[in-house]
């Protein structure tokens, strides 16, 4: 059973002929990642934001639950503290949460400028498309996807509201997947890979 209403409407739809199997999609590491086209905020300025202007580079999506909350700020200003390493591996980060871009605006009043973008998911449907929206609260989780540079899913990880994320294990996953080699247990960048799959 889907774990969404969003998802369910999509299987009645489909199932009635409203629309296709590739419009059908489900959210699985090794298939391409939804797509998602979102008004953001980035240092002053209000624009779109969509998963087709980071063709060519690693992608990491991380949701978290509302700006002006507690756990948040830890993890976005790590994320933007940390940003040169992601962009020194071609990999852009993008944070979500189902607040409006004036919200964040007026939030980097307090947090100061970060160093990538805040998207407005308002409508909740990009965080029902990544299955992290908690229906009954109208927020989403803490889940993170990394998406390779031609619009694959490669790794998604979701945390409950308590516990934020480690910036450092999304650097690593990325730099694994960028081997293109099978990473044994533990495996740290410089580490020993396995070789070829």
């Amino acid at each position: 059973m889907p774990a969404n209403k969003y998802l369910l409407i999509k299987i009645i739809m489909h199932e009635h002929g409203y629309c296709s199997g590739e419009e059908l999609e489900y959210l699985q590491v090794g298939k391409p990642a939804p797509k998602f086209d979102l008004e953001g905020y980035f240092k002053g300025e209000k624009r779109r934001f969509a998963l087709e202007d980071y063709k060519g580079k690693w992608t990491v999506l991380f949701f978290y639950p509302l700006d002006f909350t507690f756990v948040c700020p830890t993890e976005i200003l790590e994320f933007s503290k940390r940003h040169k390493e992601f962009e020194e591996v071609n990999a852009q980060v993008l944070g979500v949460s189902v607040d409006s871009v004036f919200s964040h605006e007026a939030w980097m009043k307090d947090l100061g400028e970060l160093q990538y973008p805040l998207l407005s998911d308002m409508t909740k449907e990009t965080s029902a498309d990544y299955e992290v929206l908690i229906e009954e609260q109208g927020i989403a989780l803490r889940g993170t996807f990394i998406i390779s540079p031609d619009g694959v899913l490669k790794s998604m990880q979701v945390n409950d509201l308590e516990v934020g994320r480690s910036v450092d294990e999304v650097l690593r996953i990325v730099k694994a997947l960028q081997t293109g080699e099978l990473c044994p247990v533990n495996w740290t960048p410089g580490g020993k890979t396995l070789g070829k799959a």
